[in-house]
């Protein structure tokens, strides 16, 4: 993934976080049930900030796991919605947003603003690694921005969805990206028959092949 690529869906994401439609439902529950339209537009605008945050970090000598691990390790990726790894999300972004949608777009433009320097100076950082506090792991830097382009893409819709709005266009590539890593995430959950129907025969395909 070009890091053009990644500031540019950062941008997108925080357009549609600042809009009048969003600003106007913010207290309003959002298409992620039991999050607020706020709470949704922090987690969203706050991957930007993650990004900024924890490339910034002083490298550590931890080798990075493979990013298909990194999944299976996080415990929300199978949770229940009323799961505490999936409520504390929830409760955190929306605490989060009670400052307000002015507050959080400052936010996300400061580290939207920081974000290709950072990535610019990454770039060259050896060892080549990003450590994840929340998580007690690392990936190395491309992984971890398909991680963040992953939640980026995926809340982006979430976002649209609850106030209304078209599901904004990413760059190709990171999409590309993106759709790779909820395949290989599917195809572990699912098993190969049921992701190759879904997406090729779905007369016969499973109703369901979520990644998460």
């Amino acid at each position: 993934m070009d890091h053009a690529s990644f500031v540019d869906a950062a941008r997108i994401a925080l357009d549609l976080a600042r809009t009048t439609e969003v600003k106007d439902a913010w207290s309003l529950e959002s298409s992620c049930a039991g999050m607020t339209v706020g709470g949704l537009a922090h987690h969203l605008v706050q991957q930007a900030g993650h990004t900024v945050r924890l490339l910034s970090l002083e490298p550590v000598a931890e080798p990075p796991i493979p990013l298909l691990e990194h999944y299976a390790r996080a415990a929300w990726v199978e949770a229940g919605p009323d799961d505490e790894a999936n409520v504390s999300v929830r409760e955190g972004a929306d605490a989060a947003a009670a400052a307000g949608p002015d507050d959080v777009v400052a936010h996300g433009a400061a580290a939207l603003e920081r974000l290709p320097a950072v990535l610019h100076e990454h770039h060259t950082r050896i060892p080549d690694q990003v450590r994840i506090p929340w998580q007690g792991w690392s990936l190395t830097t491309g992984d971890f921005l398909v991680t963040r382009a992953m939640e980026i893409v995926v809340h982006a819709d979430d976002l649209a969805s609850s106030v209304g709005l078209a599901t904004p266009e990413f760059p190709e590539d990171l999409v590309t990206d993106v759709l790779g890593l909820l395949g290989a995430i599917a195809l572990r959950r699912h098993g190969q028959a049921a992701v190759v129907r879904t997406l090729s025969r779905p007369q016969r395909a499973p109703a369901n092949v979520s990644a998460f």
